[in-house]
């Protein structure tokens, strides 16, 4: 995963990252900007799943879309 690439198509990736997980909030997923260990930790946080599974989808995700 090119997250270089996510910062700079944040824009786009938000409503994204929104649709697959939508119990971000739209402030939530702003706040992490594209920042991988902070959009990690935020996942993690509210589906409660550790973070290298977190890691795991979001690589997946990047990789099929």
């Amino acid at each position: 995963m090119n997250w270089d690439e996510i910062k700079g198509n944040w824009t786009q990736m938000k409503g994204e990252l929104r649709q697959k997980y939508g119990a971000l909030t739209d402030d939530e997923v702003e706040e992490a900007k594209g920042e991988q260990e902070q959009l990690v930790g935020l996942i993690s946080e509210k589906y409660g799943k550790a973070k290298f599974e977190v890691q795991k989808e979001l690589d997946e995700w990047w990789n099929n879309r």
